[in-house]
């Protein structure tokens, strides 16, 4: 993964595609925004005679995590590689290659977990998830000059009776043109996953905190460039978080240098929903790494 204007110009085509597109993905309160607000005085005559707290529970309920493009390397078959197909994909701990490479991603250990539940806010519990994210590098395995014979940090497992699931990891890196962050999707099923054959529930990311991220990339060896690509974005720059600076999107942190990290989100996600994955077929290849 290249870290220079080149890049940044490559993944900012592929993200921002435009007015139709944001609009299909907005989120309810995204929408209403757009609109004015005047969906709200609706909403507060929906919830009329019910308690405070109960309209709170509610409101939190309706409102999905933010649709995003699954940026231009998901390996979900949409623009290349599809690597939720192949034998070994279905795993907790994705920090090696798996298949004709065991290949492990160095980096600062990060378990990230995300809590799924439907819009009566009721656990999901059987979704598959499919998450993937850059090296401390910057770079994505399948796609990046150097790692394309590697497929680690990435992988799907199932939510379990509470709509959990844990990915062990290492802490990405921030590349050129965008905040640290984690790509997933969500499907009904762990089958729907990984025989290709969707349909994508949800498309999102997870994004990391700026306090954390700096001292991952100050203190650790191999993250030299993320301090330099850190302290040239902002969540208000950002392609991707920049219009609700990452509201539902924003990992809770724990943890220190010593021990690693863990990361943990809960997100609200519509069971029927569909959506597309990726950059988009025919799109153009990633730029080589600098």
């Amino acid at each position: 993964m290249p870290h220079d204007q080149d890049n940044a110009a490559y993944v900012r085509r592929v993200h921002d595609k435009g007015l139709a597109f944001d609009l299909g993905t907005m989120s309810r309160r995204r929408m209403l925004t757009v609109l004015g607000g005047t969906g709200f005085a609706l909403a507060g005559s929906a919830l009329l005679g019910r308690s405070a707290e109960a309209e709170t529970v509610a409101a939190a309920c309706l409102e999905e995590v933010e649709s995003e493009t699954a940026g231009p390397y998901p390996a979900d078959g949409s623009n290349g590689p599809d690597v939720r197909t192949l034998d070994g994909v279905v795993r907790r701990d994705i920090r090696s290659s798996f298949g004709t490479s065991d290949t492990v991603a160095g980096g600062v250990p990060l378990d990230f977990s995300l809590v799924v539940q439907d819009l009566d806010c009721a656990p999901l519990a059987g979704a598959a998830v499919y998450a993937w994210h850059c090296d401390r590098e910057g770079r994505y395995s399948l796609y990046s000059s150097g790692v394309t014979d590697e497929n680690y940090l990435r992988g799907i497992q199932v939510t379990d009776a509470t709509g959990l699931v844990t990915f062990t990891s290492i802490f990405p890196a921030c590349y050129s043109g965008r905040w640290p962050h984690i790509h997933f999707e969500v499907y009904s099923s762990l089958e729907d996953a990984t025989t290709g054959a969707g349909p994508i529930r949800k498309t999102s990311q997870i994004a990391l905190p700026e306090d954390v991220s700096d001292t991952v990339y100050e203190q650790a060896d191999g993250y030299e460039q993320s301090v330099v690509n850190m302290s040239r974005i902002s969540l208000a720059t950002d392609m991707v978080f920049r219009d609700d600076l990452a509201a539902r999107e924003m990992a809770t942190v724990t943890g220190d240098m010593t021990g690693g990290y863990v990361a943990t989100l809960t997100i609200t996600v519509d069971p029927a929903g569909e959506e597309t994955g990726g950059g988009g077929p025919g799109g153009p290849p990633p730029p080589p790494a600098a």
